[in-house]
């Protein structure tokens, strides 16, 4: 690879893969390609096997309880079937998808290989989440075309899965960019694209204008990214103030100086569940207690992952009328050790009253730092870090 040229316009490129975890969920499923199928059910909505090596799936419409669509095919969405959608709302408005559990494990597995996949060909790359990255291809000197060709092909030969790309002069326009042209898109955009492809588009596909923001341009009169570059300037100001006035400007035109950041420390790991059925400290007291240790085992397992310890134990509890309640408490040492943070997790648990329904249980550690760090630190520190035992009593 030649050394960066300072002169070279950017060339950043935004990889969405393609309803990702309904995708992964149809490598195991393959017969249920071109149907209408949700993921967001039960382990009690796993397909059944039959005596004839068949498998039985379960009905949308076969659905009781309050959990949310995790994601869909296209089948599904063309139904008005969409992701954090009510599952009792979808089953009213397609009864008849298939419907299936989530299986984070299996998406966690197929997000590493097509991120070690395109890593491969775009070493300078910014992880955004279980399904898309971000790439600086500025230092490369192939054509923009023949160079997403062949990201999206080691994609699919490292997953059998499809994915959308687009190489852009900055992120905000590679983001909306890689959305245009899905399934399986290829999209280039340029300043002079901005026109034609960019501000017929609604305010809202702009990443940074939510719901509260676009309903208030709508207000204004402001529904496209066209009436957004073209508004009165003092208008917004006095609507959104200075900051962020400047700033809708700004995306507006496609202006956007954000770099890729190849490397960044999160602020924390967490795992987290909500119940099938609200569960009682006492009286699902072992079901309970093995859940908390699970998930301290999977956010143990997630830090050595990705290499990092914390020294910030926390846990969330959501009971039956959606009370949250948070505790956490800090170490002298971080750790990434599953014992010690099950024990720092419990005396957290401790000084919350156990005497309501629990519909969602989580467990967090923070104050995160690298292992090379942690290397330093000496392992009599590590076992000193000893607490009364735990319980859901």
């Amino acid at each position: 690879m030649n050394p960066p040229d300072t002169s070279a316009p950017r060339r950043i490129a935004h990889l969405d893969m393609d309803m990702f975890f309904a995708g992964v969920e149809l490598l195991h499923y393959p017969e249920l390609r071109g149907q209408a199928m949700v993921v967001g059910g039960r382990s009690a909505n796993a397909p059944e096997v039959l005596p004839d090596g068949t498998r039985r799936f379960h009905r949308l419409k076969e659905y009781a309880g309050r959990g949310v669509v995790t994601t869909s095919t296209y089948e599904a969405r063309a139904l008005g079937v969409f992701s954090a959608m009510s599952m009792m709302k979808a089953a009213k408005l397609a009864p008849e998808a298939i419907l299936l559990p989530a299986n984070f494990e299996a998406y966690r597995h197929y997000s590493r290989l097509f991120k070690q996949a395109a890593a491969v060909i775009a070493p300078e790359i910014e992880d955004r989440g279980i399904d898309e990255v971000y790439f600086d291809l500025t230092r490369h000197t192939e054509d923009s075309r023949a160079l997403a060709q062949r990201i999206k092909d080691a994609v699919r030969n490292a997953t059998g899965l499809s994915c959308s790309i687009c190489i852009a002069p900055n992120k905000l326009l590679a983001k909306i960019g890689s959305d245009l042209d899905k399934p399986d898109g290829l999209t280039l955009l340029d300043e002079a694209s901005i026109p034609e492809r960019i501000w017929p588009l609604a305010a809202r596909k702009i990443n940074g204008i939510g719901p509260k923001a676009a309903q208030k341009l709508a207000g204004l009169g402001i529904e496209t990214i066209r009436d957004l570059a073209h508004a009165a300037p003092g208008l917004l100001q006095k609507h959104f103030g200075l900051s962020y006035a400047h700033w809708l400007i700004e995306v507006a035109h496609g202006r956007d100086e954000r770099p890729v950041v190849t490397e960044s420390t999160p602020k924390s790991v967490s795992r987290e569940t909500t119940f099938e059925r609200d569960l009682h400290a006492k009286r699902d007291r072992a079901q309970l207690s093995e859940i908390f240790t699970d998930l301290c085992r999977r956010v143990s397992q997630d830090l050595q992952r990705k290499g990092y310890a914390g020294r910030t134990i926390g846990i969330k509890l959501r009971f039956h009328d959606f009370r949250t309640v948070t505790r956490d408490i800090s170490l002298p040492v971080p750790t990434q050790d599953v014992a010690i943070i099950r024990r720092s997790a419990g005396e957290c648990l401790k000084r919350i009253a156990l005497d309501e329904r629990i519909r969602l249980l989580g467990v967090r550690v923070g104050t995160l730092v690298g292992e090379d760090e942690l290397r330093e630190l000496h392992a009599p520190e590590q076992k000193a870090l000893g607490f009364d035992e735990i319980s859901f009593s």
